[in-house]
């Protein structure tokens, strides 16, 4: 099959990084431009990257020649040449959001990790095994924007990644109040120990912003679209406690929550091991062959033994047992910058690839 042209805005970053490495070697995807901030533009990939790379793996040889060019001088040249990019820059917020809009009037479709436009109410933010039917949205925003291809899709936060998941099989009875403590990888933050000593023998009991995301996002997760917009869904309710941890990689989190109508623990067991989802009929290249993992060790998941489960996409669960103020209590985990940022943005655009929207 022919391969679609891709771009990377934001490429220099360790989130841009890691989108480098996964388009490496993809079935569907071609890696054509990198594009950053002025200071890199009109030097080689290979060499900008040099003592600067913040991954395990190396950098791959098909990018070492790319010449970076400015994400933002170069838009028009960008969007006439890929067919279509993904966006990880670091920028103010407000730019962020004239730079990825400017991308989609361009008519070029934006495939987004930032947070800038998770709450524009016509742009999609998608978990593809959990709310594939809020791309539908897409039409509403090309008619609002004035494009015919163009348009923005983004992923959520990467702390949903891992309770999210273990709680959506479970909202048909009665999903009521949730609460959850994530313990959160330095590469959230873009950082390795190298470059972060002071996170080392360290915890950090704040993360600027996450945990209003942790509570809000998965509403628009849940909700629906009508009128040519997503509704937030009203319930569950959810209360979170975000920590900076001395980990690499690998978001986990402690999970409470309570029903109206509690099901058995085999019910819930039961609802996590047959999950099924649209990736996995469509054959994705980047879904997992089972998104839901479940460990009936005490001691399991570890974040060092499973973070990488099924190339980083899977979720992995575990000590499901009943609680005595909520219902259950249960722990999960997901590679924060595979399936929670980089590889969950991938997946989404093969998602949109699959149904015709790029």
């Amino acid at each position: 099959m022919k391969k679609y042209k891709v771009g990377v805005i934001g490429a220099t970053g360790m989130v841009g990084q890691r989108f480098v490495t996964l388009i490496d070697k993809h079935p569907w995807f071609e890696l054509a431009v990198v594009a950053a901030s002025p200071r890199s533009a009109g030097k080689k990939y290979g060499d900008v990257m040099n003592g600067r790379w913040l991954l395990d793996t190396p950098t791959p040889d098909s990018s070492k020649q790319l010449v970076i060019m400015d994400a933002d001088a170069d838009a028009e040249k960008i969007a006439s040449s890929v067919d279509f990019v993904f966006s990880a820059v670091d920028m103010k917020k407000d730019e962020i959001l004239a730079l990825e809009e400017r991308y989609a009037k361009l008519e070029c479709p934006v495939v987004s990790n930032n947070s800038a436009h998770r709450w524009t109410p016509d742009v999609p933010m998608v978990v593809p095994e959990i709310n594939p039917e809020h791309i539908e949205v897409i039409e509403s925003q090309r008619r609002r924007l004035g494009t015919k291809r163009g348009f923005i899709a983004v992923k959520s936060n990467c702390s949903l990644q891992s309770y999210v998941p273990a709680l959506h099989p479970l909202r048909g009875y009665g999903l009521d109040k949730v609460l959850v403590c994530t313990y959160q990888a330095i590469s959230g933050a873009g950082k390795t120990f190298e470059t972060w000593p002071e996170m080392i023998d360290n915890v950090i009991p704040y993360i600027g912003g996450e945990e209003e995301k942790s509570e809000r996002e998965p509403m628009k997760l849940w909700g629906r679209v009508e009128n040519g917009v997503i509704v937030n869904a009203d319930s569950p309710a959810i209360t979170a406690q975000c920590l900076r941890v001395p980990v690499s990689n690998g978001h986990m989190a402690a999970v409470f929550a309570s029903f109206k109508n509690k099901p058995s623990k085999e019910a819930i067991l039961d609802a996590w091991n047959n999950f099924k989802s649209l990736p996995n009929e469509l054959a994705l290249p980047s879904a997992p062959q089972k998104f839901l993992h479940y460990f009936e060790e005490d001691n399991m998941p570890q974040t060092k033994l499973h973070r990488n489960l099924e190339n980083g996409m899977a979720i992995s669960v575990g000590r499901l047992r009943e609680d005595t103020q909520y219902d259950y209590k249960f722990v999960c985990l997901s590679h924060n910058t595979l399936r929670g940022a980089a590889g969950g943005a991938v997946l989404l655009a093969e998602l949109l690839c699959a149904k015709n929207y790029i």
